[in-house]
């Protein structure tokens, strides 16, 4: 009876190292931020007041928190939408019998570039490219397209535009990898038999193409929403949030909240809204795979 305890209880002892890091990385600061969010004064004051829902009323009326709301809104449908159009375009042209397997291998690695690069490099290049003197505005002035000099990341009409854009381009390669091993697992078969049939190429698209890739881009825009709604660091080395609040998001939010004006009730608040929100889209991601399953 012994041995056989020892053997069912085996496997724990072997997932107790991993377990026992996620408590303490994971799930202890989990229930501390949702704790100081009840809470004023946290860390500052030795005896926090419990003061109920008070910080989620205050964040709520907050006019940076609106703001950063719409703007992450704006940031992230936008990068979602056109990293899925970016992503399914490059990947079916890689996948077309028309190029050649060494044109194929080089396009793969021209396109997959930009999700080599850290988040400061990115920043770095993209903030030397947008410079009022960098070849975004040179190339603009060659074509006659602009006159003038446009501070892309300085300025309230371009620096969101400008964030979203370059984010489009750093998260679409894995779209492209994701969405071309899905096609490259889709049987000929079914576009031959189609081809018999009289099916035209928006057809194969529409009828074969997307149901055979629904599982893989449900999963892909799930995904992306969560991590493109926690998107700090290429946000805060580009613009800051700034100028004024037009590219301030969610996250540099709750950073600024914490760590600038040290109002860690608030800022823990805020962190619970964000918390709940992608755990409402990883509840439903967990559901689909179980599905698919």
């Amino acid at each position: 009876m012994r041995v056989e305890k020892i053997r069912r209880s085996e496997p724990y002892f072997y997932l107790a190292p991993t377990i026992i890091l996620m408590v303490i990385l994971l799930i202890i600061p989990i229930i501390m931020v949702v704790r100081y969010s009840f809470y004023d004064n946290v860390i500052i004051n030795k005896h926090p007041q419990f003061i109920g829902f008070e910080n989620f009323a205050k964040v709520f009326h907050n006019k940076s928190f609106s703001a950063a709301a719409k703007n992450t809104l704006i940031f992230v449908g936008g990068s979602v939408i056109v990293h899925l159009f970016i992503g399914m375009t490059f990947a079916m042209l890689l996948n077309t019998k028309y190029l050649s397997a060494k044109t194929k291998a080089l396009f793969r690695v021209i396109f997959a570039l930009p999700w080599m690069f850290t988040a400061s490099v990115i920043a770095i290049l993209w903030k030397m490219l947008l410079d009022p003197h960098g070849v975004v505005n040179y190339l603009l002035e060659i074509f006659n397209l602009n006159s003038t000099q446009v501070e892309w990341l300085a300025s309230r009409d371009f620096a969101l535009l400008s964030v979203t854009i370059i984010n489009i381009w750093a998260g679409y390669p894995f779209y492209m990898v994701s969405i071309l091993a899905g096609l490259q697992g889709i049987p000929s078969d079914l576009y031959e038999s189609s081809a018999i049939d009289g099916a035209s190429a928006v057809q194969h698209f529409f009828r074969i193409t997307i149901p055979q890739l629904k599982p893989i881009l449900i999963s892909l825009l799930m995904l992306d929403f969560v991590w493109t709604l926690q998107q700090f660091a290429l946000i805060w080395m580009t613009t800051g949030g700034g100028p004024i609040h037009s590219t301030e998001m969610l996250s540099t939010f709750i950073y600024k909240l914490g760590f600038s004006k040290y109002q860690y009730s608030q800022a823990s608040a805020s962190a619970v809204i964000l918390l709940v929100i992608c755990s409402i889209v990883a509840f439903f991601y967990v559901r689909h795979q179980r599905g698919q399953e």
